[in-house]
């Protein structure tokens, strides 16, 4: 009887460290994700700049709006204690979001349509000893 209190003990005490040992994205510091392991000082940040346009809705969501951040990475953040509204990742009932590929970087339309232009400045007149004459 008390060898199975002990183990519940335990079993309860292991389940509430765990519990405490989670960060949300949405509600943590730039410290507390930092403390994540994968996640530095430069990517803490980039995660800060994004939750303050919008909230991170899933994982998914998380995946796609932080640059450098994979479906690997993030289970290996979700591994250290990583959550998206408490939410660990590969646990959450959103199905998975098709990434849209990103569309090609487009130049603007050519000023001069006929070819390029040549405007020649007039040159500016030196002396012997190299000095503008007026």
């Amino acid at each position: 009887m008390l060898r199975r209190t002990g183990v519940t003990l335990v079993v309860l005490l292991m389940s509430l460290c765990q519990a405490w040992a989670a960060v949300d994205i949405n509600h943590a510091t730039e410290l507390d994700l930092d403390s994540i392991k994968g996640i530095g000082p430069s990517t803490a940040r980039k995660i800060i700049t994004q939750r303050q346009l919008k909230r991170f809705d899933s994982w998914q969501d998380f995946i796609q709006r932080i640059p450098g951040i994979g479906e690997k990475k993030a289970q290996r953040m979700s591994e250290s204690g990583l959550t998206v509204n408490g939410q660990r990742f590969g646990t959450g009932a959103s199905p998975p979001v098709a990434i849209a590929p990103r569309k090609p970087a487009t130049l603007p339309p050519d000023p001069f349509p006929g070819g390029s232009m040549l405007v020649e400045w007039p040159r500016q007149r030196t002396g012997a000893d190299g000095r503008a004459q007026k």
